[in-house]
């Protein structure tokens, strides 16, 4: 019996195995296709928050070595957003193939344990109060044969057993289906055309959007930075089925029609048409089975935040279900408790990811002038307004997302933590998440914080004691995820021993 089911071996999937099984639980990871990474992804864009998570589990550095890191991005009503700007290790945007943020999430998880099954389908699941039952329908070689009947030639049924499963499935996930959770939403776009190719001439940009006057036709050219080019392209006059053949003259000609040039667009090594739905699962958890990634919500490309939403949430539920199955979450009652911030804090995330990329792909496509006006008018401000530039950031990079604080709290209390410096080793913030464990970030030099939770920051304890590089009177406690517990402005031993007790942390529960 595992203590975890995942199911789905796309970026979501892959993070959360991966941290479960660093953290000491065994996880098996089912997934349908066969064992393989291929090139052909339509994510290209990883933000800066969710670099900063993967920088919290040692990847960041060697992906963004993989990709092309984007400081300026031009925007489609004209105008350019400046990313430097960006409070982060990581001010940019990073354009990078999906399946190079696989590769390392899988090889992540292979070294801390995680169990795959390529191949293999579910079928069907069940829960009760001790535990989850997950059908499934594997290939001969993923699975050991078992005296289920009804299985197909060369392939396998079995079920196998754990505490919790999570679905992150995808779009159409067979785990929100068996759980008869509804999927409201709608089509969004249509007929939208990717491709991967050569360019004869290098765009002026490195990212580079438009739509034609009329918004009848727009286009997307990003640089991997290794000689290939993304595009996307959409024509309110060529609306067909996903099935329909996808050509190049189709991409070249949308192209011309946005952005005034094709680049002498040439070589794809694959073409793709597909359509776009903005849909969201009502709640991301039932009992001991959770939803992550694409099956709990999907919307349209504008933006990048897909990929990058999905990852977050397996970020957010990861170090939970760690601390419920590692009986440091308060007993039952509190674990429950402690699992269901899962829902209340990544579903508004969730919304506000398909509010804004639908806002985007709604404006760039729009056929009103006064809208296309007010679009320009938007964009110059977003351009040259600092404030207004540093809000468009922060939303988009996903650094401006903070959860909900209890009444009373300090002000940043639920806010994602900078890489703060820090005394000694490790040097950085997130260098010392990769531990897994809640960051105790005390004044320097004083020890009246550090004693207040001795039992917690022993070395086989719940929290990871570091002191501020700064000369700094603040204490902060930050969780797994690199969002801030609590925090104080002062030195104060007894409201963080309350705090500990709160999050599961005092020595009673280590």
């Amino acid at each position: 019996m595992a203590d975890v089911i995942v199911v789905g071996a796309g970026p979501s999937g892959l993070l959360l195995a991966g941290d479960l099984a660093a953290a000491g639980h065994s996880v098996t990871l089912v997934e349908r296709r066969a064992e393989r990474v291929g090139n052909l992804t339509r994510a290209l864009v990883v933000h800066a928050r969710t670099l900063e998570l993967l920088d919290a589990r040692g990847l960041a550095d060697e992906l963004v070595a993989c990709g092309n890191p984007v400081r300026k991005a031009r925007l489609p009503a004209g105008g350019s957003l400046d990313l430097s700007r960006l409070r982060s290790r990581f001010p940019f945007i990073l354009v990078v193939g999906q399946y190079e943020v696989e590769r390392l999430l899988e090889r992540r998880a292979r070294e801390a344990g995680v169990g795959f099954l390529y191949g293999t389908e579910v079928t069907g699941l069940r829960q009760d109060a001790d535990g989850v039952e997950v059908d499934v329908d594997a290939a001969a070689d993923a699975a050991e044969p078992d005296e289920g009947a009804g299985a197909r030639p060369g392939r396998h049924r079995r079920t196998l057993l754990a505490s919790y499963a999570v679905g992150a499935d995808g779009a159409s996930s067979i785990v929100r289906r068996t759980l008869g959770l509804p999927f409201p939403g709608s089509a969004v776009i249509s007929s939208m055309v990717l491709a991967d190719v050569r360019l004869a001439e290098e765009p002026p940009a490195p990212i580079l959007a438009d739509a034609d006057a009329e918004g009848g036709t727009f286009a997307l050219i990003a640089t991997f930075g290794d000689g290939w080019y993304r595009v996307m392209s959409w024509s309110r006059d060529r609306q067909l089925p996903d099935s329909a053949p996808a050509g190049l003259d189709e991409v070249r000609e949308n192209a011309r029609r946005a952005l005034g040039s094709d680049y002498g667009m040439h070589s794809p090594r694959w073409i793709s048409r597909f359509h776009s739905d903005e849909r969201q699962v009502p709640h991301y958890r039932v009992g001991r089975v959770f939803l992550a990634g694409d099956a709990a919500h999907v919307h349209s490309p504008a933006g990048g935040l897909g990929m990058n939403t999905g990852l977050q949430d397996s970020a957010n539920l990861s170090w939970k279900l760690s601390a419920v199955l590692g009986g440091r979450a308060g007993g039952r009652v509190l674990g429950d408790a402690l699992l269901d911030t899962y829902d209340s804090e990544r579903h508004p995330v969730g919304a506000a990811a398909l509010r804004a990329s639908g806002t985007l792909i709604r404006l760039a496509l729009t056929g009103s002038r006064p809208l296309r006006g007010l679009l320009t008018a938007g964009a110059r401000l977003v351009a040259h307004a600092h404030p207004v530039t540093d809000r468009a950031l922060t939303r988009v990079s996903g650094i401006g997302i903070a959860y909900p604080a209890p009444r009373g709290a300090h002000p940043l209390t639920g806010r994602r933590a900078p890489d703060l410096v820090l005394r000694g080793t490790p040097g950085r913030l997130y260098e010392a998440l990769r531990a897994g464990r809640f960051v105790l970030v005390g004044p320097a030099g004083n020890a009246a914080v550090r004693e207040s939770a001795r039992e917690s920051v022993r070395p086989d304890g719940p929290v990871l004691y570091a002191e501020s590089a700064r000369n700094s009177h603040r204490t902060l406690l930050i969780r797994p995820d690199g969002h801030i517990a609590w925090a104080s402005n002062h030195p104060d031993p007894s409201g963080l021993r309350r705090a500990l007790t709160e999050w599961g942390l005092a020595g009673s529960h280590s």
